[in-house]
């Protein structure tokens, strides 16, 4: 079962941009891969054009997009331009075939009993496989969000929670409920108040002494 921090598991795969090593594939930046039951289904539909839309603001974060499908990839082309005719996006990122299940075995979406092939599956059949994957340039797993078939998928919320993990990593900072960037952020418990003084010379707000509030850093 994969776990927050665990190694996102490397394959290699058809997409519709050729074939990839998926860690060659995400190098030294970060990456969302997002899963989908079934080409041309409706929510998906959706949600696959809206995130051709944010790929400019997850390009500046250097974060690539990845999506897999569980279909072969010459499905994934058709797919592709009724997304573009419907939602008014071109989808400029790759496009995983799954057609043999492996990668979405491979990511605990699917139960290695499921067979071995897409024929005769319907999108009902593959409902488990609807989750994103937020992973950083060390391959490790930092997000998983695992939405139901007939819910189509917050992806603004997918960059909000980008932008925290980068940004926290950086500072030994936390983000508080419904953190938006610009906005006050936390001292990390892990920060001894003497660490802190240095690193946040401007001090802090305390209504509690492990609630450290602080300006976002820079």
């Amino acid at each position: 079962m994969l776990r927050i921090n665990d190694e996102a598991p490397n394959f290699t795969a058809e997409t519709s941009q050729g074939t990839i090593n998926f860690h060659e594939w995400i190098g030294n930046g970060w990456a969302v891969l997002f899963s989908h039951p079934k080409d041309f289904t409706p929510v998906c539909t959706t949600e696959l054009g809206y995130m051709a839309g944010l790929q400019p603001d997850f390009a500046k974060r250097n974060c690539k997009i990845i999506g897999l499908s569980v279909d072969p990839v010459s499905s994934h082309s058709k797919w592709v331009a009724d997304i573009e005719e419907t939602q008014g996006y071109k989808v400029n990122y790759p496009m995983i075939g799954d057609p043999e299940l492996k990668t979405a075995k491979l990511y605990d979406m699917l139960p290695a009993d499921a067979g071995n092939t897409c024929d005769g599956r319907t999108a009902a059949t593959n409902a488990t496989v609807r989750t994103v994957f937020v992973i950083g340039p060390d391959k490790k797993i930092k997000l998983m969000l695992s939405y139901p078939m007939s819910t189509g998928r917050n992806f603004d919320e997918v960059l909000r929670v980008l932008d925290s993990i980068q940004l926290t990593a950086k500072h030994q900072v936390s983000t508080p409920v419904n953190w938006k960037p610009g906005e006050d952020v936390i001292i990390s418990g892990s920060v001894s108040d003497d660490d802190a003084r240095k690193k946040f010379p401007g001090g802090w707000k305390a209504p509690r002494p492990y609630l450290r509030i602080v300006p976002q850093p820079k």
